[in-house]
């Protein structure tokens, strides 16, 4: 009897996690990678799931190792990473965590692989004094992707290069917001040609694949005047290149760059309006989306959902793209549902929801409100 009620339970648990995910993702219904998160017990049972699920990760994310030793290492770092997923499950329920492509790297290669926020990082001390836009006509719900403002979510690799796609990606939308074109922006170009340095941050300086910070890098668009299209400086995760900024071929370039208050309400009414930062002689003032830096510490298990960890450090790690917010997502049973950001990534589309990441707003979720940069962009009057 004691078993039928514990099977019994189980299954109800299982039904209620698959129609949370179906609700967000629906070509990931029947995927089994993330049933792990409801999957109980240790010891034996729990190698035998592990093995499973290695099987399918393998398969899934085309993984291969180069001898038997890596190949067991890896076992054990995806077995870990399994009891991880179950522990973010039960600290961030309204999400949902399991497998992804990052299973086989502990946490510490994940974060030396793929964050790259230059450290150490202070909050703004002129947030305070940022432009204050109204509010009161604020959309409930908003998102730049509808309007065509945001180009797809890209990849970094294995390069710590996040601070760049989240500059590429405000300087995006902010030429789209004018010209109506979007035009993909090389973060190549910011790997091998922008090291810049906040004078008050020793050690801050742009390092490409070893990390930067958004606000560096909207310094020196502004001084190199501008960054070239994607297709003209190709992405090569590297950053052992020689510098080939070629300045005749500018897409966009920089008017002015500035920090956004602290306060939600500000930072949604910033990316809703876009409104002009500075004007330039010579130049068509374009508008502005928001960079935002956040701390990662749940984005390697995190397979879709709102997410809003009970406990998350606020120490930002990883550069990321605010291009919109939404009222309410969908929450499990008995949990309210949650307004949130909707935040690009740039792991590829095979993470999170199609390369994107919902955090909930209203609590400063994992820093996300602490460090957000608004970038207003020109294009030249040639």
């Amino acid at each position: 009897m004691a078993l039928r009620f514990s099977l019994f339970s189980l299954f109800i648990f299982t039904t209620v996690v698959v129609f949370a995910t179906t609700s967000f993702c629906s070509e990931q219904e029947e995927d089994p990678l993330i049933r792990q998160v409801v999957d109980g017990g240790e010891g034996d049972n729990h190698l035998l799931n592990a093995e499973h699920h290695f099987s399918l990760f393998k398969r899934k994310f085309k993984k291969s190792y180069p001898t038997q030793q890596e190949h067991d290492y890896r076992f054990k770092v995806f077995s870990a990473n399994l009891r991880r997923a179950r522990r973010h499950q039960k600290l961030d329920p309204s999400a949902v965590h399991g497998v992804t492509q990052f299973s086989d790297l502990t946490p510490a290669e994940f974060r030396r692989t793929y964050f790259g926020l230059k450290k150490p990082l202070r909050l703004p001390s002129d947030a305070s004094k940022a432009p204050i836009l109204p509010t009161n006509d604020l959309p409930e719900d908003f998102d730049w992707r509808d309007k065509g403002a945001v180009t797809p979510p890209k990849n970094q690799g294995a390069c710590g290069s996040c601070w760049s796609f989240s500059t590429t990606g405000a300087l995006e939308g902010a030429n789209f917001v004018a010209t109506g074109k979007l035009v993909s922006l090389s973060e190549q170009q910011l790997v091998d040609c922008d090291h810049e340095c906040d004078p008050e941050e020793p050690g801050s300086c742009d390092s490409g694949c070893n990390g930067g910070l958004m606000n560096s890098a909207f310094e020196y668009a502004l001084k190199a005047g501008g960054l070239m299209r994607e297709e003209d400086y190709p992405y090569t995760g590297t950053d052992r290149g020689a510098c080939k900024f070629d300045k005749t071929k500018i897409a966009a370039a920089v008017a002015n760059f500035s920090v956004v208050s602290l306060d939600e309400d500000q930072i949604a009414a910033n990316l809703v309006k876009n409104g002009p930062l500075a004007d330039w002689s010579g130049f068509d003032l374009l508008g502005s989306l928001d960079a935002v830096g956040i701390n990662a510490v749940f984005m390697q298990t995190y397979v879709g959902g709102v997410s809003c960890p009970y406990i998350c450090s606020k120490r930002l790690d990883h550069g990321v793209l605010l291009v919109g917010y939404g009222s309410s997502g969908y929450a499990p049973i008995r949990m309210k549902e949650k307004p949130y950001w909707i935040i690009k990534n740039s792991w590829g589309e095979n993470w999170g929801e199609n390369g994107y990441y919902r955090i909930c707003r209203g609590r400063n979720v994992c820093g996300v409100d602490s460090m957000v940069s608004t970038v207003a962009a020109v294009q030249t009057s040639q």
